[in-house]
C-alpha cells in the first residue's frame, strides 16, 4: 500500500515529486469554458450581488450583462490545478495565497487559457520530508483565433509536497570477498541509488 507521502492530492500514486518542481517550470492547465448555469448557480448560492445574477440589471449596467463571481473563477483555476497538477503531485496542504487578482471580467462562454509557474521551491524547515513550492496562477481569455487576449486572474500561493521517497536496497550490501565489515568499507559502504527524476509537461497555453 502506497503511504500518505507518496500520493498525490487525488488520493493516487504520485508520480511528481518536489524535487521535480523546479523553478521556472511552466505547467499547463488546459483550457477551460465557463458554463452560463454554473457561474449563476455558483453566485446564487455564494455571492448573490445583482451584477453576478440579475441579467436585466446587469444588462443596463457599465458591465452590459452578467459578470462571474471571481470566487467562481477562482475556482476553475482551482479545479484545472487539481486535474492537471495535484492529481499527478505528491501534494500536502497549502499554507496560502499572497495574491489574488481579477483583473478583467469573466462572462459565459468564455475559454479561459490556465497555467502555473514555479517561482521558488525550498525545503521546509517546520515540516520534515516536505518542501514548500511558491507558484504563480494565472488564467488568460483565449480569443476565436484561441490565441490569448486578456488576462483575468493571477494567483500566488504555496504548497507544500512530499520529497521524493528514497528507497531501500532489496538486499544489504554485499560484502567484499574478504569479509570486511560494512565499518571497514569507505564511508560506512555504498549509499543507495537515486530513483530516476520524472519531468512534469512543460507546455505553454495556445498562443
Amino acid at each position: 500500500m502506497t503511504p500518505p507521502e507518496g500520493r498525490s492530492g487525488t488520493g493516487r500514486p504520485a508520480e511528481l515529486f518536489f524535487e521535480d518542481l523546479v523553478p521556472g517550470l511552466t505547467v499547463d492547465l488546459g483550457v477551460v469554458t465557463v458554463d452560463g448555469d454554473e457561474m449563476v448557480a455558483f453566485a446564487r448560492r455564494f455571492d448573490p450581488q445583482w451584477y453576478h445574477v440579475d441579467p436585466e440589471l446587469a444588462e443596463a449596467s457599465r458591465h452590459g450583462g452578467l459578470i462571474a463571481s471571481g470566487f467562481y473563477t477562482v475556482s476553475l483555476f482551482m479545479r484545472a490545478y487539481v486535474d492537471h497538477l495535484l492529481s499527478r503531485a505528491a501534494a500536502d496542504a497549502s499554507p496560502g495565497l499572497e495574491e489574488l487578482r481579477w483583473l478583467a471580467p469573466v462572462r459565459a462562454g468564455d475559454r479561459l487559457a490556465v497555467r502555473v509557474d514555479v517561482m521558488g521551491a525550498r525545503p521546509s524547515t517546520a515540516r520534515p520530508g516536505l518542501g514548500t513550492v511558491s507558484l504563480t496562477g494565472t488564467m488568460l481569455r483565449l480569443g476565436p483565433d484561441d490565441r490569448p487576449e486578456q488576462e483575468v486572474l493571477r494567483t500566488r500561493f504555496r504548497g507544500w509536497f512530499a520529497v521524493r521517497p528514497v528507497e531501500a536496497d532489496a538486499t544489504e550490501a554485499e560484502l567484499p570477498d574478504d569479509g570486511a565489515t560494512e565499518a571497514e568499507l569507505p564511508d560506512g559502504g555504498a549509499p543507495a541509488a537515486e530513483p530516476a527524476a520524472i519531468s512534469p509537461p512543460r507546455a505553454e497555453p495556445p498562443g
